[in-house]
């Protein structure tokens, strides 16, 4: 999921050289400003590289046969589990600089009423993921003898 953050992880690393060229230019200028404003926009600056690292390690998906797993936080957490047999739909998609990058998002439409749409972004391998859900959803149908009427 790292390779997916690229593009937001540039911005947030061009905000922070914003941030740390501003406490270079306070001292090289001779700004008349405490010299504790430096040492916070440098930390500040510093801080922002971080940001998508953090971002990423925040959120992960868990597929196994049966469910999926979607846990988000870093210091408290909350896990949402998707069982496959409420699947009603999947999707996938992929732009150019996600091909680039060898990541995507895979979109599950469920029954589901606490998660009726989960996107799994920035997967690695997203169609490998798409055609392996597509064969564990119709299994886990099949296996629990779900049978989908069409109204009409």
């Amino acid at each position: 999921m790292v390779r997916g953050a690229i593009g937001k992880g540039i911005l947030w690393v061009l905000v922070g050289l914003v941030f740390i060229g501003l406490a270079i230019a306070k001292i090289v200028m001779e700004w008349k400003l405490p010299w504790w404003v430096s040492l916070a926009l440098f930390v500040v600056g510093i801080g922002f590289f971080f940001v998508p690292v953090l971002m990423t390690k925040a959120i992960r998906y868990r597929v196994t046969n049966y469910r999926i797993d979607y846990e988000r936080g870093l210091l408290s957490k909350n896990i949402d589990t998707l069982e496959l047999w409420h699947v009603e739909d999947l999707s996938f998609h992929q732009s150019l600089i996600d091909r680039i990058l060898g990541v995507g998002n895979v979109t599950v439409l469920s029954r589901d009423e606490t998660m009726p749409k989960l996107v799994l972004a920035s997967v690695p391998n997203p169609r490998h993921l798409y055609e392996q859900l597509k064969q564990r959803v119709i299994a886990v149908k099949r296996q629990r003898g779900v049978i989908k009427m069409d109204p009409g």
